[in-house]
């Protein structure tokens, strides 16, 4: 078995609770450094939660610790700034302004023109798309390239760790290759360090290092060699880990 780089992520007993109900319970995970890891589970199953009370969006109790720190009290922005951002689901864009605005949004923390140079030149590397887009409405692109958008974004905060919240809902084959593609080139090439929820278990688990399974607010981890059947692909399959992640040549943007 793989030894994984030092933990960036720990989450343990984790958490949530919408009044009565119990969206996460008791969720333990661990993420390495240079690690693409990916929580699995049909709707409702707590994902989103998951992903919300790391990020910090919502109440939560259990223990949290980022990059050595304990984040569990932090307010969201703060946990951002440590470099730990979100890609939420359904691709949360402004649609009235155009790609350009949207992206500068991503330089809150370093708006001069030279972070926008450098940055940029990244994220039109992976999407070369939004680069021919810059004066078009957000609003106004496919669904594809919103969420190409929502994830340029994020990546121009240049973050430690993205967390990006079923990044395949709605979008073409096409789209979603090309969105899979760019996460699993900057984890290869930049080292960067990726929790990725999805219900699409055929692409994900070709892509991740690890993964867990979520059912009813619950998680587990899925082994090499685990049965994994027909809710997410409709037959027998065992699921086979990827090689060791890469250590990172260079901190992510910076």
């Amino acid at each position: 078995m793989p030894t994984w780089g030092s933990p960036v992520l720990e989450v343990e007993a984790l958490h949530v609770r919408y009044g009565t109900v119990a969206a996460v319970r008791e969720v333990t995970i661990r993420v390495g450094q240079g690690e693409i890891v990916t929580i699995l589970g049909r709707n409702g199953a707590g994902k989103t939660s998951l992903l919300n009370a790391v990020a910090g969006l919502v109440p939560r109790s259990g223990s949290v610790r980022f990059d050595g720190h304990d984040v569990v009290r932090w307010p969201a922005h703060r946990i951002a700034r440590a470099g730990l951002v979100l890609v939420p689901e359904r691709r949360r864009l402004f649609p009235g302004l155009s790609v350009q605005d949207n992206l500068r949004l991503g330089l809150w923390s370093d708006r001069s023109d030279r972070a926008w140079g450098t940055r940029t030149a990244l994220v039109f590397d992976l999407f070369p798309v939004l680069q021919q887009r810059l004066d078009q409405r957000a609003g106004s692109l496919s669904g594809g390239e919103q969420q190409m958008l929502t994830i340029a974004r994020a990546l121009l905060t240049a973050p430690r760790m993205l967390c990006a919240d079923e990044p395949s809902l709605g979008l073409a084959p096409k789209a979603m290759d090309a969105v899979f593609d760019a996460l699993q080139q900057l984890n290869r090439e930049q080292g960067l360090t990726v929790l990725l929820s999805e219900q699409r278990a055929n692409t994900t688990l070709d892509l991740a290092h690890r993964a867990y399974e979520m059912t009813r607010g619950s998680a587990r981890p899925v082994s090499e060699g685990h049965d994994f059947r027909s809710t997410y692909l409709g037959g027998r399959r065992e699921l086979f880990l990827r090689p060791e992640p890469v250590r990172p040549r260079l901190e992510v943007l910076r």
